[in-house]
């Protein structure tokens, strides 16, 4: 590891602040509200919901504009919440679920039930009837909070199967006054409000210890039935912790580091019930005193961050690649094809030229001045996490001056094991680790090959530290699996380590593609190629046992359409038919043979099939996290597949 390295990591590790402690999430939520009372805690926005808490216990924002909840504010809800959730049943170790999108209100229960003992257990709202069976049943929670009458009414066709002692609405409903068992998210704050008794409150937090259960968080599952994972207080607590020592605006870094504090406004936007977005966007904010603003919609997010302005947020590659799409299709074309190899130049340039200067202030005043505008104007720093980020598409962001810095985690480790440092991230790195993870790569489980062509230490990563969960919920089999003979937590990822301690990302062992002439291809950097890409959306690598890499792509119609404009060739309207047009697969095929020029041999795309629609948690062929379920892309164009390979196709 390099001199500098280390020492920011030394320092980073003995840096202390208010913030930081080893107290449980409801006491580190209390502790900041009292900290940063009169400072606005959270936003939230008129005109979409008919919030049962509005406009009696918040007022009520006017439609599309934002309205802001102080800590000291949001403290008192989430007190009268507890106390109402008490009165429900709720004690130490209840479980209860969440139904609901990102909201504040969804903050505000999690908090509430944490603070009045429970154990929240998180369900996603593309969940069918049977999946939300699954995921109250496993756990057996005694209650749920759902968000609205469409979602009360998918959890009640499974409410037979289900031995729930309450229900609570978010939002108003009606035609349920007969039914003493639920309840508005209003009704639990009146009936908290009354029994409030800040003695008995800070008893509840008291009783709770950090090695509690606070949540069971369900893998979203690329394969097979979500595992329940336990996460205690302190899982999460010191993945704050770790988190914060990262990102604070610590003495020993340069002026003007981009850092997380109480100055901060971030939009929240990824779903509350992946661990990513409830540590790194939540748990962390709220603790920093930051402010955290509610997107009213992942597709509003384009018209939501510019009304925000905010300074940083969380999201998946999956939104830069859209952002990128959207940036794309407004510019001219000859502009971007310009602007873009200027900013990764300038981006990945330690000191640059007259040149370059000249070139990419022109293209400042053209193309990235505007970007930064629609993204608020006010962006320090992305963050991305939750799958594989392409490192053409960072380097671009950070030559527009929008930096993202790349992270890495999983559920099982709370989440975050490692994110890139504010003050000296790498694009196509996910940064060393946390200072409170330890890390550790079993070389036995890469072929030769792969060693030889990584610049660096590579292998499984296994973990250790205090942010990684004991286990699975009523799954010692599967527990114990997951876990090495000396305790370190098997990712089932191969990463690369270079000599100064940044890890790389190369694939998750079960997805390599190993072909029959015993060749290993690892299929998500190749994907990460088409994530630039003006004519391809989406893509997913195959061939496993077979003798060749082949593709299944999802076009950009929008750009298709475009291009065909220009050229004169009538298109059908049909996305099927497109998909078939011999025109479109040559035009495809061009950016196919672009990126192959880049890849070995046996890593090239020989065969490939365009697929008709989008890939999308709703048709339950990306994770809530928009990663490809891969099995399912496999079942769904099984027959594409089989074109490919024949028959026998095992791809």
């Amino acid at each position: 590891m390099s001199g500098d390295t280390a020492a920011r990591l030394d320092a980073e590790r003995a840096y202390e602040d208010g913030v930081i402690g080893d107290t449980t999430i409801s006491r580190l939520f209390e502790e900041s509200a009292d900290r940063y009372a009169d400072r606005d805690a959270q936003w939230y926005k008129g005109g979409i919901y008919e919030r049962s808490l509005a406009p009696d216990v918040v007022a009520a924002a006017p439609a599309g504009e934002y309205a802001s909840l102080t800590y000291a504010e949001m403290r008192e809800i989430v007190r009268n919440l507890a106390a109402g959730f008490r009165g429900l049943g709720v004690e130490s170790d209840t479980k209860v679920g969440i139904f609901a999108n990102t909201r504040m209100e969804w903050a505000h229960t999690d908090l509430a039930l944490l603070a009045a003992g429970g154990v929240v257990t998180t369900v996603y709202t593309e969940s069918s009837a049977e999946q939300v069976q699954y995921l109250l049943d496993d756990p057996d929670a005694a209650g749920v909070v759902v968000e609205n009458a469409e979602l009360l009414e998918r959890l009640l066709t499974v409410e037979d199967d289900l031995d729930l002692s309450f229900i609570v609405v978010i939002d108003e409903v009606d035609g349920y006054d007969d039914r003493d068992d639920v309840h508005t998210l209003a009704a639990v704050h009146e009936r908290g409000s009354e029994a409030f008794d800040e003695t008995t409150y800070d008893s509840w937090i008291d009783e709770r210890d950090l090695d509690d259960l606070a949540s069971l968080i369900y893998t979203s599952g690329t394969t097979g039935k979500p595992k329940g994972v336990r996460l205690t207080h302190r899982n999460f607590r010191s993945n704050v912790n770790g988190i914060r020592k990262r990102f604070s605006d610590r003495p020993d870094k340069p002026e003007g580091t981009p850092s997380i504090d109480e100055t901060d406004r971030v939009l929240s936007f990824l779903p509350l019930a992946h661990v990513f977005e409830r540590v790194s966007g939540h748990f962390l904010m709220f603790g920093s005193g930051a402010t955290v603003a509610y997107a009213e919609s992942p597709e509003t997010v384009g018209e939501d961050i510019v009304t925000v302005s905010p300074t940083s947020a969380s999201s998946v590659p999956r939104v830069y690649e859209r952002i990128y799409d959207s940036l794309r299709e407004e510019a001219p074309e000859a502009v971007f094809e310009r602007a873009v190899p200027i900013a990764r130049e300038w981006a990945t340039t330690d000191d640059p030229g007259v040149g370059l200067r000249i070139k990419h202030a022109i293209m400042d005043r053209l193309v990235y001045s505007s970007v930064r505008e629609k993204l608020g104007g006010n962006v320090e720093f992305f963050v991305s996490g939750g799958g594989s980020l392409s490192k053409r598409l960072a380097e671009l962001f950070d030559g527009m001056g929008i930096p993202i810095l790349e992270g890495y985690g999983l559920t099982e480790t709370s989440p975050v094991v490692s994110v890139n440092l504010p003050e000296d991230y790498r694009s196509g790195t996910l940064g060393p680790p946390l200072s409170n993870v330890e890390v550790r790569l079993d070389e036995s489980v890469v072929s030769e090959e792969q060693t030889a062509a990584a610049t660096g230490a590579i292998g499984e990563l296994h973990v250790k530290g205090p942010s990684v969960t004991d286990g699975y919920w009523n799954r010692p089999r599967e527990t114990e699996k997951a876990f090495t003979d000396d305790g370190w937590f098997r990712t089932g990822d191969i990463i690369e380590e270079t000599t100064d301690g940044y890890l790389i990302y190369h694939d998750r062992i079960k997805q390599l593609i190993v072909l029959d002439t015993g060749k290993n291809v690892a299929p998500q950097p190749i994907e990460d190629e088409f994530a630039t890409s003006g004519r391809i959306d989406q893509a997913m690598v195959i061939g496993n046992d077979e003798k060749f890499v082949s593709a299944l792509f999802v076009p950009n119609f929008e750009a298709v359409r475009r291009w065909a404009e220009t050229e004169g060739i009538d298109l059908p309207d049909d996305t099927r038919a497109i998909c078939a047009d011999e025109r479109v697969i040559e035009y495809i095929g061009e950016e196919v043979e672009m990126v192959n020029g880049s890849l070995s041999e046996h890593e090239r795309i020989k065969e490939f099939r365009l697929v008709s629609f989008e890939w999308t948690p709703e048709n339950d062929l990306l994770t809530p996290s928009m990663k490809i379920k891969r099995r399912n892309v496999r079942e769904e164009f099984g027959e594409q597949i089989r074109d490919i390979y024949g028959d026998d196709d095992t791809a």
